[in-house]
């Protein structure tokens, strides 16, 4: 059970996507709530938070086969306009084909006197948002509830109850709960009943110890009860971290990672029989291919392009997939069903294709494995003995590309480990589960920003400026222009500009085929900034009207003095920058010197001039290397200051007193 609100969450293409989230809405889960509505801790002199937590109550029992009951009890003190806005609409996401949702009370006292309750007309349950348009996936819900009449320094009281019925990874359950720290929550209660299970392992932080622990039953019956009672005096005095690395509780049956993965092979592959289904298919996807790689690239593009992404959380099914035919029948699928659709048309073409979960964090940190632990789902294809790793749910990523976040980092392998149990010693089985994925492209990053400028008279910039991308930001440009509509694409480009260091009105926005993969993603717009310069003032000094490049920051001490053992750079990127400004009649132009500076990880290199009333400028910065040691942290401040002080340069420009105030012809 999720409990939600709708948020508005979110210089260099490096944070574009952060701000693309400004265009749309993220739910975020009760925890997160709880968590996160504030960001400093309280204090005596503190403004009081939008919305106080006065009570928070939570009872959680967990039976043998699986089944669960969580009841959630939540007084809140609203303290402003933007607490009742926060708590207007209660969310509560869940599955309706193993769980049920209960909202059995829900109650304001008004500050002025008086109750009301919330009637059962206010309650609604929809389908979530992301599978509206998808029928097969509307077990996927949200039930609501509408707080109508709630007012500053008004209560709000309600209860929920969240059942789970045969789930489909029953009887194993995996469960976390981290504490508020941010003073939010004045006083928690939590309470969490599990059965005594041979298999049931549990992690409880150390400054998190339970208040009382009580056994009852025996044998199979024996239970087994944790009661915690925190509060708001308690926790600052006990902790200064507003919110904990990992969660204070995580209770797990699964008892390892090959088992978790031998329980979910079966759920996500497609049966021999479902695989015969869309043989025929298959045969049309690939006709006309001649290699292998052409083959490959039918089948994904179909899968990617064809089949609509349903964007829910992975898991949100039960990883539970549908028939392969059933998915191309819909024409839509989750990351769970992509992969069960890519493995059944896989065979046609000679590939075996095999599921990894993605986006846990490294395996040796890993306290308790759990499905939760894993965000991502991505494919790896074998055609021989070469592998290639696959996304096809960002439905416009292009062939063998994984997303940054991904790249490098462990990935789990969704296999039937129990049929190697018996010839291979467990240990290299347990080593053999986890796989790096791959942290290359399948071409040679490239990112070129041009602009054509022009200066009037009267002071007003305008400039055509077009990006042409392969690679990381590539793919964050792909993804924001495909997720939003037409008509929001002057909102995105005002965003990338804004993200550069551009400033000015959007206009004229275009963009190729998101879809087109095969070659590199190109934006342009037109801006126009009026009073760019004002000529009035002697002289008139101006940047060069080029992105600014972005550079990773140098390695921060620890505060016991150590660094890190490396320098992340990336993966390696050359930038191309260029402008060409026209400048008014009668206008004179100083150009700053240029500079080059080289090293075996990376290289810049700046030109700057000016030739009859026109300014040229480029910078062209190359990242050959990954990473370098932290040891040569001095070098690198030396190249990173070096590029900050070129684009710190500015231009000289002085318009005679004569010209008049005219426009330039308009950049072409």
């Amino acid at each position: 059970m999720h409990f939600r609100r709708d948020y508005l969450p979110y210089k260099g293409v490096l944070v574009f996507v952060c701000l693309i989230a400004a265009i749309g809405s993220s739910p975020v889960t009760a925890q997160q709530n709880v968590a996160t509505s504030t960001a400093k801790p309280s204090a005596p002199q503190t403004p009081p938070t939008p919305a106080q937590i006065e009570l928070l109550e939570t009872k959680v029992r967990f039976e043998p086969n699986g089944d669960s009951r969580k009841e959630v009890h939540c007084i809140v003190k609203i303290n402003s306009e933007l607490g009742v806005r926060q708590f207007a609409r209660l969310n509560f996401d869940y599955n309706r084909s193993f769980e049920k949702i209960e909202i059995p009370f829900v109650r304001v006292t008004h500050s002025s006197g008086g109750t009301a309750d919330i009637l059962p007309s206010a309650i609604t349950d929809n389908p979530n948002p992301a599978v509206v348009s998808a029928p097969a996936y509307q077990d996927v819900r949200v039930k609501s509830v509408r707080i109508l009449g709630l007012e500053p320094s008004d209560t709000l009281e309600y209860r929920v109850i969240a059942t789970v019925s045969h789930h489909p990874l029953a009887p194993e359950f995996w469960f976390d709960h981290s504490f508020d720290r941010s003073g939010v929550v004045t006083r928690e209660s939590f309470e969490i009943d599990l059965p005594a299970l041979e298999q049931l392992q549990m992690r409880i932080a150390p400054d998190a110890p339970a208040s009382s622990t009580s056994k009852s039953g025996t044998d199979k019956s024996a239970r087994t009860i944790y009661l915690w009672n925190r509060s708001q005096a308690h926790d600052s005095a006990k902790s200064s971290n507003v919110s904990a690395p990992e969660p204070d509780l995580l209770f797990s049956t699964w008892a390892s990672s090959t088992y978790m993965s031998t329980k979910l092979e079966p759920l996500l592959t497609p049966s021999p029989g479902a695989v015969s289904q869309v043989a025929a298919k298959a045969a049309e996807i690939i006709q006309g291919a001649k290699t292998q790689e052409e083959k490959l690239e039918a089948i994904y593009e179909f899968v990617s392009q064809k089949i609509s992404t349903v964007d829910l959380p992975l898991g949100a099914t039960g990883f539970r997939t549908r028939l392969p035919s059933e998915i191309i029948s819909s024409g839509m699928a989750t990351e769970e069903d992509k992969f069960a659709l890519f493995s059944a048309l896989a065979p046609a073409a000679g590939f075996t294709a095999r599921a990894f979960l993605a986006g846990a964090p490294a395996p040796a940190t890993i306290k308790l494995i759990g499905p939760k632990l894993f965000s991502h789902l991505l494919i790896e294809v074998q055609n021989g003995k070469r592998a290639q790793w696959l996304d096809p749910s960002l439905e416009v990523a292009p062939l063998a590309m994984i997303p940054a976040e991904f790249r490098g980092k462990q990935a789990l392998l969704v296999e039937d480990w129990s049929k190697l149990g018996k010839c291979c010693p467990l240990a290299d089985i347990m080593v053999n589960a986890w796989r790096l994925v791959p942290d290359s492209l399948p071409f040679k990053a490239a990112q070129n920003v041009s602009v054509n400028a022009a200066l009037a008279g009267d002071g007003k910039l305008t400039a055509k400026v077009k990006y042409t991308m392969r690679g990381d930001n590539e793919l964050l440009l792909r993804v924001a222009f495909h997720q939003s509509a037409r008509e929001k694409w002057n909102e995105v480009a005002q965003l990338l500009a804004l993200s550069d260091g551009f400033r000015g009105k959007i206009v004229n926005v275009s963009a190729s085929d998101p879809y087109a993969t095969r070659e590199p993603f190109t934006v342009e717009y037109e801006i126009m900034q009026p009073k760019f310069v004002d000529w009035s003032k002697k002289p008139v000094r101006i940047p060069a009207i080029l992105p600014l490049v972005g550079l990773p920051d140098p390695p921060a001490s620890s505060a016991n003095g150590s660094v890190a053992s490396h320098i992340e750079l990336g993966t390696p990127l050359n930038v191309e920058t260029s402008v060409v400004l026209h400048l008014p009649p009668n206008t004179t132009a100083q150009t700053p010197a240029g500079t080059s500076v080289e090293r075996d990880y990376a290289t810049f290199s700046s030109q700057y001039a000016a030739h009859d009333g026109i300014i040229t400028a480029s910078r062209n910065l190359n990242f050959l290397l990954r990473e370098i040691p932290a040891t040569r942290a001095a070098d690198y401040n030396a190249f990173l200051h070096a590029i900050q002080n070129d684009q710190a340069q500015l231009f000289t420009l002085d318009l005679s007193n004569t010209t008049p105030a005219s426009s330039p012809s308009t950049p072409k």
